[in-house]
């Protein structure tokens, strides 16, 4: 199956360069200039990916990306943010709205077309039939649905928060580094943004609520579920 890229942007020479190389790597490409635009076509086109830029006239991608997490037809869509903005400030803002990855312009187009296929890979990874179900304390997490919930309510996570979730569980008691993560749930090099785990933790923790704090900081290195072999149980 051909996978369906939108790419947003008000730029058009930037958006004639992201749709080239995506449509060359074999993605089907839309796009849109607009938030308006870029909303309407989700919620009629069902891509896998929006490629989303910050700046854009009248309603920002900011606003656009609230949106899209916010309405059920789109929630679970991918989202990259590529943009001029370089700041600490706007990557923090993007990924703890839900984006699943942050890309400063000027940018690699090779680059861009790896980091969809990893987005793709952590969106569509193939279904586990045996014991695909864990449990650790609260958090249940049904691995063939790639869904999650605590004492029964279902969690609304994106595809990378629940792949970062599923990570901590399988590998509970021991220290993930910030690299080591950044390998496993985003497939990137040890060297790219280890700031883009701690907003993506801040947020997972915040949507488990009181079982947020099952998760650890272990300072100067990374993060930690806490529990044991006997805690977790595979169903």
């Amino acid at each position: 199956m051909t996978h369906r890229i939108l790419v947003v942007d008000d730029e058009p020479d930037i958006t004639a360069l992201v749709a080239y190389h995506l449509a060359k790597a074999g993605f089907r490409v839309s796009t849109a200039n607009t938030g308006p635009d870029a909303l309407k076509a989700a919620r009629e086109e069902r891509p896998d990916i929006v490629i989303l830029d910050l700046m854009l006239p009248g309603v920002s991608g900011y606003d656009v990306l609230t949106e899209l997490r916010r309405r059920d037809e789109t929630r679970d869509v991918g989202v990259i943010l590529l943009t001029a903005r370089r700041e600490e400030t706007d990557r923090i803002r993007g990924l703890s709205l839900g984006a699943d990855d942050y890309l400063t312009k000027p940018f690699s187009p090779q680059e861009l077309s790896l980091r969809v296929r990893a987005l793709l890979r952590r969106l569509g990874s193939p279904p586990v039939t045996a014991g695909s179900t864990l449990a650790a304390g609260p958090i249940s997490i049904d691995r063939s649905a790639h869904r999650a919930s605590v004492d029964g309510e279902e969690l609304n996570l994106t595809a990378t928060e629940y792949k970062l979730l599923l990570t901590l569980v399988e590998r509970r008691g021991r220290v993930q580094t910030r690299p080591q993560l950044l390998e496993t749930v985003w497939e990137a090099q040890p060297d790219i943004q280890t700031r883009t785990v701690d907003m993506h933790v801040q947020r997972l923790r915040s949507k488990l609520g009181e079982s947020g704090k099952l998760i650890e900081t272990v300072r100067g290195f990374g993060y930690r579920f806490r529990g044991s072999e006997r805690g977790v149980r595979a169903r």
